[in-house]
């Protein structure tokens, strides 16, 4: 089918804050890109060229003749089928100028990988190429398992330029009025890199009202020339506040909490968004687009690709299993760590067809409705770690689902090469416990035999620092809430502190070790244990009576299991960023030592634990409420500061 005919609906630019109509109203669901925001970002995630030649820019891409080109890609489709489970929306019109002669379809996909033409247009006539604005349009109706729609464009004998492409969707309400919040922490050019993308893309921008870049640093943005220039470049949208840290939940909730001040008709939905990542500034459209048109307040989070390997997606949907302190998990059907530049076995791009659902999204970039924090409160002021987590699942719990949208998607650092032997982990596994006791049965048996696994390995690998931190954290647990109650400030200097006693904590750059270090030969490991308990009693009886199969090794980050590094004296461990190395030596003594205070901690987590759950739970109301993040910044309610803080 061509179609030709222009409807009697004009399309409408992204609503902003200052425009807002009444009633439903048609919005850009997304921008047709041809090109990334960066040279970084590999074009083929937005466009590619199938056949021929074609010069892709930014919105526009140029076809010489006999080329075929397509978006069927991670930025450059319509995943429809999220459209249709979780949106009202039942149709979608695509608009563009073209200009020369060529054809340009639409596509869609069905839960296999089958595609079919949607509708076309052909431009250009008899006597000759054209320059017309075209329009495209399908119904969002088999989606509901899988598949996404997109568009190929063709040429013959002749030229064609198809650039300002718009895909648009009716929705069913004004689109509210949305902040963006930063929060960052000493990365100073990082937060100003994505400053400056959020100025250097204003129709993107025009979707939010505030930008709000709550700053906890100790080398603050405005010491920097450049803030200037990037403050002045964002205008009035620009809200600078500085405060004490309180970690990425003290940061973000200051965002939330000024957002959702005064009268509920106030209130703006916000869109959290971390300092360090490479921004693609189309996020702001897709995820406001997205959420004004679900039935009921939803959290709408946009997905992390990584920074290092930017063609590769972390995870397209996440679950937590909070007793046995893990999250980051990916849901069933889910892509983990996915080439997306890759190909299937139909040799069709790794697309995933296939919805997948979502138990949280991280706040990397992540869209909270005001409603929904009117209705289940703030996030709770454990510092971080587990704050988007624990949140989402509270949300969850009140009925708010929360959609982690493909196509949405910003550049973060990889998590791969993050090493777990830093002061964080404390977080990480103090918050996994209050996560269990708020949306698990806690189940002491579980969680005990969680907290004796790692640290049994901890102590095997010499990971006398990580144990020492997994008991600290089971000790601050059971405080109880109380320990939350200064925003957890104290427990991220007390960790710090308490890591300080530990050598092997430390990294090194290997140039400035000594020489008998720099000489060491690679060991790699074997095969990994055929019983792992029986592995465990070996090194640990090699540790107890000081036998040790190998004097001193340089262990690959890859091949650091606690098996490996149990059978050296000395193990010089390659750091997980590989920019630095730490060495591990056995101490009898602290390993006694710290054996001994587990035994002691995991005694208490089994008699103590569910009370202490209790209390947490108990808590919970204050903890969340906008009376007890105001006490923390040392504000009034009308948000002015207190005399008394």
């Amino acid at each position: 089918m061509l179609r030709t005919e222009t409807p009697d609906e004009p399309l409408a630019a992204p609503a902003s804050p200052e425009r807002r109509a009444e009633g439903p109203v048609r919005l850009t669901a997304q921008r047709g890109l041809f090109f990334g925001p960066s040279a970084l970002a590999p074009e083929d995630l937005y466009s590619v060229v199938e056949k021929g030649v074609a010069r892709r820019e930014r919105g526009r891409v140029r076809l010489t003749p006999g080329t075929r080109v397509h978006t069927n890609t991670y930025f450059g489709r319509l995943h429809a089928t999220y459209w249709q489970r979780w949106t009202t929306v039942d149709r979608v019109e695509v608009t563009a100028v073209a200009a020369g002669e060529g054809r340009v379809r639409l596509f869609a996909s069905d839960t296999n990988k089958v595609s079919r033409i949607v509708d076309a247009v052909d431009v250009g006539t008899a006597a000759g190429p054209e320059t017309r604005e075209i329009r495209l349009s399908g119904p969002i109706d088999r989606f509901l398992d899988g598949g996404g729609m997109w568009l190929e464009i063709t040429t013959e004998t002749g030229e064609l330029t198809v650039s300002e492409v718009r895909w648009s969707v009716l929705a069913p309400r004004p689109v509210p009025p949305t902040d963006i919040v930063i929060c960052t922490y000493n990365r100073v050019e990082e937060c100003l890199d994505t400053m400056q993308a959020l100025a250097d893309d204003p129709e993107a921008l025009a979707v939010v009202g505030t930008v709000r870049v709550v700053d906890q640093g100790s080398d603050p943005l405005a010491s920097r020339d450049r803030f200037a220039a990037v403050s002045k470049a964002l205008g009035d949208k620009l809200v600078y506040l500085r405060q004490p840290n309180l970690g990425g939940a003290g940061g973000f909730t200051r965002g939330l909490y000024e957002a959702t001040a005064g009268a509920p008709e106030e209130h703006h939905d916000v869109l959290l968004m971390d300092d360090d990542v490479m921004l693609e500034p189309e996020i702001l459209i897709r995820l406001t687009s997205f959420a004004a048109c679900t039935p009921q307040p939803a959290i709408v989070g946009g997905q992390m690709l990584n920074l290092l390997h930017p063609a590769h997606l972390h995870i397209s949907g996440e679950r937590a299993d909070p007793e046995n302190l893990v999250n980051g998990l990916p849901t069933p059907g889910s892509l983990r760590e996915a080439y997306l530049l890759g190909l299937d076995e139909r040799l069709l791009p790794i697309n995933q067809e296939r919805r997948t659902d979502t138990e949280y999204n991280g706040w990397w970039s992540c869209l909270i409705p005001a409603e929904i924090v009117r209705r289940i409160g703030y996030p709770l002021p454990i510092f971080f770690q587990w704050d988007d987590v624990e949140f989402g699942y509270r949300a969850r719990a009140a009925g708010f689902p929360t959609v982690s949208l493909p196509g949405a998607g910003v550049w973060h650092g990889d998590f791969g090469w993050k090493d777990w032997d830093e002061w964080h982990r404390y977080f990480n596994l103090r918050n996994g416990l209050i996560m269990a006791a708020l949306h698990t049965g806690f189940s002491t048996k579980t969680i005990v035999a969680r907290v004796r696994h790692l640290l049994s390995v901890y102590l095997i690998g010499m990971h006398y620092g990580l144990s020492a931190t997994l008991l600290q954290a089971v000790e601050d647990f059971l405080e109880g809430p109380e320990i939350l109650r200064d925003g957890s400030a104290g427990s991220a200097a007390r960790i710090r502190r308490v890591r300080a006693d530990y050598p092997e904590t430390t990294v090194h750059k290997l140039t400035d070790l000594p020489e008998d270090f720099r000489a060491l030969t690679v060991q790699r490991a074997g095969g990994e244990p055929s019983n792992e308990s029986l592995t465990w009693i070996k090194r640990a009886v090699y540790q107890l009576l000081g036998k040790a199969p190998y004097p001193m090794g340089l262990i690959p980050a890859g091949d650091a299991h606690w098996w490996h590094v149990g059978l050296f004296e000395r193990a010089v461990v390659t750091d997980m960023g590989e920019q630095g190395v730490r060495i591990r030596q056995r101490d009898k003594a602290k390993l006694i030592a710290l054996a001994r205070r587990g035994l002691q901690a995991m005694r208490r987590l089994h008699t103590e634990g569910p009370a202490v759950a209790e209390r947490y739970r108990a808590a919970v109301p204050e903890l969340t409420s906008r009376e007890n993040w105001t006490r923390l910044y040392g504000l009034t309610d009308d948000g002015d500061v207190s005399v008394n803080s």
